[in-house]
């Protein structure tokens, strides 16, 4: 299966083949500058940057151009945010959370613990860390929007352990869930790396760990692909929320293809 978009609501993703005639991604960075009267210089930015995707295709196939029409006048979707799972991206996981990092105390935005005592928390380096306490507990990783990340039957979903963890131990796991977040089955090997394909009614999959040992494991490094092989420490992409802020659809010069330009945002929430 090729890396390409995939783009729709959650459990109705459409692949889009055909590559974009423009791609851009740049994250918005809202880095606020405050210059003092002797010159100096202070900037403000938040912590979270906003990401936003703008795409433009030529002559795109009926079907796919239909899709995103009703994805930009959202007949059809809901009322929830859209999926996005961007080709470019390397790592699904959210930035910080790929780096171990957190925004709440105890890093449960990020994690939650499952089968067996574990505590989480942060050390000297900013890192939240698993206290495993337990041979038999696991760890799994929270989306923060949906019930897992968004897949597709037959999409090939690659996940790799934190950077650390002993592959003699440790049990790498993809819980499947359907499209109201109902547990369907599991994928999971022995060691550190696993690659799985999505079963038949799956729309989210979520990344779990069992370290398989009692003491200190660190979260850093993990890594979660679709279609591409996992990469530790690499920097976290996220598979954030989005919703349609702007849309054009000009016929082309051959119908019924058409041009099409799509601008999305990243959201918490999108209503109608």
């Amino acid at each position: 299966m090729a890396r390409n978009l995939w783009i729709g609501a959650p459990g109705r993703l459409r692949e889009i083949r055909q590559a974009a005639k423009s791609w851009d991604r740049t994250a918005e960075l809202n880095v606020t500058e405050f210059k003092a009267l002797e010159g100096r210089v202070t900037t403000f930015a938040p912590t979270r940057t906003i990401r936003r995707l703008k795409l433009s295709f030529e002559w795109l196939e009926p079907e796919d151009a239909q899709h995103l029409a009703r994805l930009a006048r959202r007949v059809g979707t809901g009322r929830g945010p859209l999926v996005v799972l961007d080709p470019a991206s390397v790592n699904l996981l959210d930035p910080y959370q790929a780096a171990g990092q957190s925004d709440s105390r105890g890093g449960w935005d990020h994690w939650f613990t499952m089968n067996g005592a574990i505590a989480l928390a942060r050390n000297a380096d900013d890192i939240t860390t698993a206290d495993c306490q337990d041979v038999a507990a696991a760890v799994g990783w929270v989306h923060g929007t949906w019930a897992g990340w968004p897949v597709v039957p037959g999409m090939r979903v690659s996940w790799l352990l934190p950077a650390g963890w002993d592959p003699a131990t440790a049990t790498a796991q993809l819980d499947w869930k359907g499209a109201d977040g109902t547990y369907l089955s599991t994928s999971q090997v022995a060691g550190a790396a696993l690659t799985a394909t999505a079963p038949e009614g799956a729309a989210f999959a979520t990344p779990v760990g069992r370290p398989g040992a009692v003491g200190l494991f660190g979260l850093a490094g993990a890594c979660l692909t679709v279609d591409e092989e996992p990469v530790a420490h690499s920097l976290g992409d996220g598979c954030p929320a989005m919703s349609v802020t702007a849309y054009t659809d000009v016929p082309s010069a051959r119908l019924p293809f058409r041009n099409v330009g799509v601008d999305l945002v990243e959201v918490r929430r999108a209503v109608l």
